[in-house]
């Protein structure tokens, strides 16, 4: 009797460990609105957690990256960013950077650029330039001096950015280069960069 009750208990605990969530529970928060623990600084530009918001400020005329912890490979990340600055940014994803510097080794990225109005949720990196542009009717969705809405998919070589509610590119990578890596939030080159981020949750769809 007492081996068929801790037979029953095994079997309950299995299946409930298996027990597969349901929607919107396999969402995680990257920021966890207080501090900067889950990422890791690259280079050595000012990044700040307070009041739920991640603020990167640049203090030198280098790159600057806030890199995550872990490795994502196939993923859904929604995150919303406000422009300050006149510098542009990015989202990398699959990136991974030289030892001991901020220069990128892999990596693509969702652009981010208020200012010039150029490309925001277009795919740039990889040693490659631009892979792909939104369309020319969409550059202009992105909102300065406001908080925008991103909502970003990769999965295997399929790229998709949605800005502000408005699908920004859906592409297919015909020769990508990088599949995996952390994801960095950028702070670009010159020393103009003041960019702020918050409520970034991540659904990870990577099966190793």
């Amino acid at each position: 009797m007492f081996r068929s009750l801790l037979l029953l208990a095994t079997i309950t605990m299995t299946l409930f460990a298996q027990k597969p969530k349901l929607p919107g529970e396999d969402w995680i928060q990257l920021f966890n609105g207080k501090d900067l623990a889950g990422w890791n600084n690259v280079g050595n530009e000012k990044w700040t957690a307070a009041d739920g918001i991640l603020h990167g400020q640049a203090v030198t005329k280098s790159y600057g990256y806030l890199q995550t912890d872990k490795l994502y490979k196939d993923f859904q990340m929604a995150v919303k960013f406000k422009c300050e600055g006149d510098g542009n940014s990015g989202v990398f994803f699959h990136t991974a950077f030289q030892p001991g510097t901020p220069d990128v080794s892999q990596g693509l990225q969702f652009e981010i650029d208020c200012t010039m109005m150029r490309h925001t949720g277009g795919i740039y990196g990889d040693g490659r330039g631009w892979v792909v542009w939104p369309a020319p009717e969409n550059e202009t969705v992105v909102r300065r001096d406001d908080w925008n809405e991103y909502l970003l998919t990769v999965v295997g070589n399929r790229y998709i950015a949605r800005l502000n509610g408005v699908p920004m590119i859906d592409f297919t990578d015909p020769s990508p280069r990088s599949f995996d890596g952390t994801i960095a939030l950028q702070l670009h080159a010159g020393g103009h960069g003041n960019m702020k981020f918050k409520e970034i949750w991540l659904r990870d769809l990577t099966k190793r």
